[in-house]
């Protein structure tokens, strides 16, 4: 009778896969993260201030309301083409040196037709363009 016992075959784990799996993860969430920091973009605007500034004569004011007419220095435009703000722009501009152009687009126009007008202004080589705003009203609290 043998009472010795009986000699196990050491058990080897290889743990090579594991790891490959492991790191293909690890490259997996870092990446997708990535992809979701860039697409949380903050933008910040620029807080309007309360007290609104006198009308300066050396200026240039554009408004856009929501029905997309033009209007430059209270004038309005027969209609929107990049050439007709050019050439409104050119005449309103033309004894000032270097004037602001102030752009009063209305909440509800379109962006494209501010950006046509930005262009038109661009174009001329005026460069000095702000946009209007209001004092936003403090907003009741929900209690």
């Amino acid at each position: 009778m043998n009472l010795r016992p009986k000699r196990r075959n050491e058990l080897n784990v290889d743990i090579t896969p594991l790891i490959d799996v492991v790191f293909l993860l690890l490259l997996f969430f870092m990446v997708s993260a990535t992809f979701d920091i860039a697409s949380q973009i903050k933008i910040t605007l620029p807080e309007a201030s309360e007290t609104p500034k006198e009308g300066n004569v050396d200026e240039v004011n554009i408004a856009i309301d929501k029905t997309d007419r033009i209007f430059i220095n209270n004038q309005a435009l027969v209609n929107t083409q990049i050439e007709t703000i050019r050439e409104a722009l050119r005449d309103a501009a033309l004894d000032l040196e270097d004037p602001p152009i102030i752009i009063n687009a209305d909440a509800d126009a379109r962006h494209q037709l501010v950006i046509r007008v930005m262009d038109a202004a661009r174009q001329l080589g005026l460069v000095r363009i702000t946009f209007a705003t209001r004092a936003l009203e403090d907003e009741p609290s929900a209690g």
